[in-house]
């Protein structure tokens, strides 16, 4: 940086250790020498003799403000629509059920929305009689956590002749993804422990 560079309004690093402060007046004397009159973030202001060589050590700023608007614009979109999708629950009280391939009954829907979810942190046995819905019950209460950053793994235990069953429905109705558990693959991941020690 040069002395002419010292302008009324511009920003500078250096003047003072670690903060960025802004000119307000400016009086040259000579080529070698000016006098900077500057405030500083907090509104105080300074008084300060620059020479040439101290000049050259000192640099302007880049940003006239704490923000600017020179960011990359598509990573803006991207981290503005993400943040959207996080909130969307707040817009949309049954944005599970809207983004799900299931046309839920009123008990399903004040099952999930008016008794499990209000009720967090909390662990749910549902152990409704045979057809009532369990798996969509599951499917609802698992991806509105999932949409609020509530749940990132879960265990469903569910009876073993079923789990096929809830494992399709599950991915197909709601498009989450489980893998089952059996005996074979614990004892899989166990020598596999075994082994890594």
């Amino acid at each position: 940086m040069q002395l002419r560079d010292f302008v009324v309004g511009s920003k500078v690093n250096g003047l003072e250790v670690g903060k960025t402060v802004e000119i307000v007046a400016v009086k040259h004397h000579g080529d070698m020498v000016a006098e900077v009159t500057y405030k500083d973030a907090d509104g105080n202001l300074n008084e300060q003799m620059v020479y040439a060589d101290q000049a050259a050590e000192m640099e302007l700023s880049d940003k006239a403000l704490p923000w600017s608007f020179d960011a990359d614009a598509d990573r803006m979109r991207l981290v503005s629509e993400a943040y959207r999708i996080h909130l969307a629950y707040l817009f949309d009280p049954y944005l599970a059920v809207h983004t799900s391939s299931i046309e839920p009954l009123p008990h399903q829907i004040s099952a999930v929305y008016e008794k499990m979810l209000p009720r967090q942190p909390l662990r749910f046995v549902l152990a409704d009689d045979p057809g009532a819905g369990k798996t969509i019950m599951t499917g609802l209460l698992m991806k509105e956590l999932i949409m609020r950053g509530d749940i990132k793994r879960c265990l469903i235990v569910c009876p073993g002749n079923l789990a096929e069953q809830w494992q399709d429905e599950l991915h197909r109705k709601f498009h989450l993804r489980f893998e089952i558990l059996t005996n074979d693959r614990v004892d899989e991941r166990s020598r596999a422990g075994k082994i890594r020690q």
